[in-house]
């Protein structure tokens, strides 16, 4: 399997979940907010299964998530892509980037990185990891980007981030190589997707650069977290979404999205609630800040 970048004509976003665990209200939102703006756009929008990372991964996971989207009526437009399957071409990329030293072979356990906070600036004297991990060689730039929905966001790329792991020392793919080839070779214009990715946007955008890989355009929704400021996919409270009954599910993420839910009122079913949601679609009122639940 060989790269080959796709020519940009219409708006394409994506949305790209992680096959950890059902579908909850937090997921769904990002799914529903990404497929509203592509719309909104007149685009087209994907599925992703960021299958990547087995350790993680629960047994028939992603075909379910796929089956509940369904349920929601939010399928993808192409064929849904695997991660697990383009191996290849994250081996490309890599390769890449070691033949222009932008990437390097490197065993520092997490362990030896205790005093910079985790932080890789250089390689310690004598490093305790058994297998090599491969990092991209990060320069100490600043790096900023206009975010759709938050505004400008900078990020001092040497000193918060550091040298990012691009292939882990288990031998797996690490995230954010795989997405930014994933994201061009898939002709993604927008990536829209949940704040707690935002930090990680300036990174992406370096490797971009590096790979002479456009840059897309960037929104992140707002994050719902619990009273207690846990993300709701980590907290107690992200219990799955009922697929058999989904209007319930879809008012709530629609009102996170911060728009009337009296637009879904008479809905017939998933895909008629996302018609009238489309057509009562208001992207200036997604809020840009995260949405916190109420106490019961």
């Amino acid at each position: 399997m060989s790269a080959k970048l796709p020519e940009r004509a219409v708006y394409r976003g994506r949305f790209a979940p992680s096959p950890t665990g059902p579908l909850h209200l937090g997921s769904l939102t990002a799914a529903l907010g990404s497929w509203l703006i592509a719309r909104h756009r007149g685009g087209e929008w994907l599925i992703r299964v960021e299958d990547l990372d087995p350790p993680r991964e629960a047994p028939g996971m992603a075909h379910q998530q796929l089956a509940a989207l369904a349920a929601f009526a939010l399928e993808s437009d192409l064929e849904v892509v695997w991660q697990s399957e383009r191996t290849d071409l994250y081996a490309e990329a890599l390769r890449k980037l070691l033949d222009r030293e932008l990437a390097f072979e490197c065993r520092c356990s997490r362990s030896d990185l205790s005093a910079s906070a985790g932080i890789h600036r250089k390689c310690v004297a004598q490093p305790s990891g058994k297998q090599a991990a491969y990092r991209l060689r990060v320069p100490a730039r600043t790096l900023a980007f206009d975010d759709a929905i938050r505004g400008r966001f900078v990020q001092e790329l040497g000193e918060d981030v550091g040298d990012v792991v691009v292939k882990r020392a288990d031998g797996y793919w690490a995230y954010q190589l795989a997405v930014v080839v994933d994201d061009a070779l898939q002709g993604i214009t927008d990536v829209v997707r949940g704040a707690d990715l935002m930090d990680s946007t300036p990174r992406q955008i370096l490797l971009q650069q590096m790979l002479g890989y456009a840059t897309p355009g960037y929104a992140h929704l707002p994050v719902i977290k619990t009273a207690n400021g846990l993300k709701l996919s980590k907290s107690l409270r992200s219990a799955p979404i009922d697929p058999a009954d989904p209007l319930p599910a879809l008012r709530l993420a629609y009102a996170w999205l911060g728009q009337d839910v009296r637009a879904l009122e008479g809905s017939a079913g998933a895909g008629d609630a996302l018609c009238r949601a489309l057509s009562a679609f208001r992207p200036d009122r997604i809020p840009a800040s995260d949405r916190v639940l109420p106490p019961d």
